[in-house]
């Protein structure tokens, strides 16, 4: 399913769980190439777009034979309508409907997938367990209840959105409102919104913070200020200097929290003020997760010292998808390996110090360098190529990227900009290329990607 944050997206998706299908909701911007490797990797049975269409998702499905069904809801809204758009392989031709039957908690609700370093994108299932344990844990903490009112602004492709921003807060009677123009964050719109459906919290990247930050002269309403219970910030690190502008000026205290796609989101937050203190620069404390700090031995290090996040809990996936050799890293001794590296101070507060993977974080946006430079290398001209993450004044990091020509080729960074453009989502295209002669390598002759950014981003400079 690919459509923008609205009222069908919600529908089509609480249908299908209910049902006992498994949703995998996928970003609506994704190029026609990353539609086609999504369908094939999830296995998709039906594609389901807007009536307004998706050319690109549309047409990874006529290439992979998979049928393509439009949905559609009334005036009034109280009647949707799924519609047969396409269905090369007769798959559809013969399909009845069906009562589902009895199913179980362990049933597979949600597919989603995270980038990952060493390899494309990697398949996360999601059970009925893992989706409530995390529903129940993030109302709990909280204290979400049928006066809440919520502004979405994450896209529900993304655990953030789907699960904190929407379903958390409908699960205890609350409301969700769904911005206009396809539900896409408008910093020009937000405190119109904000204000006129009297919303109690919000939560979201940094990056979006410090949009509000910045727009806050001209668009908050500093003499109607609304009555903020709580600001919420997750999926990239939050500048304490940033938490303390966002609390002094929206009048709200800031719960800054640590998620993952693995931990069907939420895996460590900050508590209400009511009911522990706030510590800038951590993201809080466990909840209802076991949380340790290990070495590369997989031994539990001392309180204060810095070694890998790892965690535990019934939100967490058993596994990727058809992935043995991620998995068998990635959860080895039972714990889930986050990647992360940080440390745990005397009350249990978890503080991250860096990453162990490369990923790129792009304002919240989580992106596989190695898709990247799968891109890079499939143009013409280029014979080598490196993605990796440059740093950024708002959305804290950017895809760079250093490609070699090959012999007797000549290349702009703008060429390669607009073919990236071409092949890729806009969050995924580097902003900053640098064409060279060759790479620093090692003693042994390979390309590490580190390096690579240190040595062009420092001659930037």
């Amino acid at each position: 399913m690919t459509f923008p944050n609205n009222v069908l997206n919600v529908k089509l998706f609480l249908a299908a769980v209910t049902s006992r299908m498994l949703a995998a909701p996928l970003n609506s911007k994704y190029k026609t190439k990353e539609f086609e490797f999504y369908l094939k990797d999830i296995s998709s049975d039906v594609l389901v777009i807007p009536a307004e269409g998706n050319a690109c998702a549309y047409e990874a499905a006529l290439l992979l034979d998979i049928p393509v069904c439009t949905l559609t809801q009334s005036e009034d809204g109280h009647t949707n309508t799924l519609t047969v758009k396409s269905d090369p392989a007769g798959k559809l031709k013969d399909a009845t409907p069906t009562e589902a039957s009895e199913g179980s908690v362990d049933d597979k609700a949600l597919f989603l997938h995270t980038s990952g370093t060493t390899g494309m994108p990697k398949g996360v299932p999601l059970t009925h367990r893992n989706l409530m344990a995390t529903v129940n844990n993030i109302a709990t903490h909280y204290a979400f209840d049928s006066k809440d009112c919520g502004y979405l602004v994450m896209p529900l492709f993304h655990v953030h959105g789907l699960m904190c921003g929407l379903l958390a807060p409908l699960s205890t009677g609350g409301t969700v409102v769904l911005p206009g123009n396809g539900g896409a964050f408008s910093a020009t719109n937000f405190w119109v919104d904000f204000v006129a459906n009297e919303c109690t919290w919000y939560t979201a990247v940094p990056s979006i913070h410090q949009i509000l930050l910045l727009r806050a002269p001209q668009d908050y309403p500093a003499s109607n200020p609304p009555k903020i219970r709580f600001i919420r910030s997750c999926s990239s690190s939050l500048a304490p200097v940033v938490m303390q502008r966002l609390e002094q000026t929206f009048h709200a205290p800031v719960i800054e929290a640590y998620a993952m796609s693995e931990a069907a989101h939420m895996m460590t937050s900050n508590p209400l003020p009511a009911n522990g203190p706030t510590k800038p620069g951590s993201v809080g404390v466990g909840v209802n997760v076991e949380l340790t700090i290990r070495d590369d031995a997989n031994n539990e290090v001392a309180q204060g010292q810095t070694g890998e996040v790892c965690v535990k809990g019934p939100n967490v996936t058993a596994g990727y998808h058809s992935r043995p050799e991620a998995n068998q890293e990635a959860f080895l001794g039972g714990w889930f390996h986050t990647g992360d590296q940080g440390y745990l101070d005397a009350e249990g507060y978890l503080f991250l110090t860096g990453r162990i993977k490369e990923l790129i974080n792009r304002g919240g946006e989580k992106i596989s360098p190695v898709e990247v430079d799968g891109i890079l290398l499939a143009h013409p001209k280029v014979g080598e190529a490196v993605s990796f993450a440059a740093p950024h004044e708002i959305l804290g990091e950017v895809v760079a990227a250093a490609v070699v020509p090959k012999a007797n080729e000549q290349l702009t960074d703008t060429e390669i900009i607009d073919y990236c453009k071409q092949q890729l989502s806009a969050f995924k295209v580097p902003t900053l290329v640098f064409v060279v002669d060759d790479f620093p390598r090692t003693a042994t002759g390979k390309i590490q990607r580190r390096i690579v950014a240190k040595h062009f981003l420092e001659k930037k400079e």
